[in-house]
């Protein structure tokens, strides 16, 4: 079920977005060589104690899981892209390490996600982390009372195809609120002008994730962990953004 927000809901939104947002920049300013995943996991989980607030992954069990999920970040490295489960793993120079989290604030929740190089960097992978960024801000710029799922879709794999990836629909966006996965499902390509019309009050999460040569995956051992099926490397970007009448609000927007 599709589920609408008021303005004074999406006001009281705005501070689980605002932690959310605080979260990932400190993972971001904290990841570096020789970083375990399991203390940017810890540095998380610490946040979340001192600001008071609920995890959504830590007993996120859906069915596409092996068990439940048992931290509070997605740690995805190299070729892994989606819910990477964060294990006993130093970062190594040239990493690309994708980071998603989302957490409950007063009963509302927040999801982002993004993606850095850790030490030195391959061009063609600041390449793909610029487009991941660009398909997200064009998915943001479509999220306009009057326009509908399709077109956000749409506007996300316009600029995926311009730079030649192809793209998966297996895993996209989602509605957010009072949990972190509802309706619609926004997926990372389809037709304009095609889908659930775009009303103020919804919100949602739109992000867009690729991979360098390849748009298939399989799950890891770990039961969680989403890898491409060639190696190549993936990038993932993602924000909560309401739909207003004024146009996109970010609610998880970084400083």
């Amino acid at each position: 079920m599709i589920e609408l927000r008021t303005p004074t809901q999406i006001e009281q939104m705005k501070p689980a977005g605002r932690f959310v947002a605080d979260v990932l920049t400190a993972l971001r300013e904290h990841a570096a060589v020789g970083v375990n995943l399991l203390e940017l996991d810890e540095l998380a989980h610490k946040m979340i104690k001192d600001r008071g607030a609920e995890s959504c992954y830590i007993d996120y069990h859906p069915s596409f899981g092996a068990m439940p999920f048992g931290k509070v970040l997605c740690t995805s490295v190299n070729d892994g892209v989606l819910h990477g489960l964060p294990f006993d793993y130093k970062l190594a120079d040239g990493d690309l390490l994708s980071v998603d989290f989302a957490a409950s604030v007063d009963g509302w929740v927040a999801d982002s996600a993004l993606s850095v190089v850790v030490g030195t960097p391959r061009q063609e992978d600041l390449d793909l982390i610029e487009t991941t960024t660009q398909a997200l801000a064009a998915g943001i710029d479509a999220a306009r009372v009057g326009n509908k799922v399709g077109d956000i879709s749409h506007a996300i794999a316009s600029v995926a195809r311009e730079k030649g990836l192809k793209i998966n629909t297996q895993f996209g966006g989602h509605g957010v609120g009072r949990t972190m996965h509802g309706d619609p499902h926004i997926a990372n390509d389809g037709r304009p002008g095609r889908g659930f019309k775009l009303q103020p009050g919804l919100v949602i999460a739109i992000e867009p994730w690729f991979l360098h040569t390849t748009d298939e995956i399989y799950t890891d051992k770990d039961g969680w962990t989403l890898r491409s099926v060639d190696g190549s490397r993936g990038a993932h970007m993602e924000h909560t953004v309401a739909v207003t009448d004024d146009g996109p609000l970010i609610l998880t927007a970084r400083d």
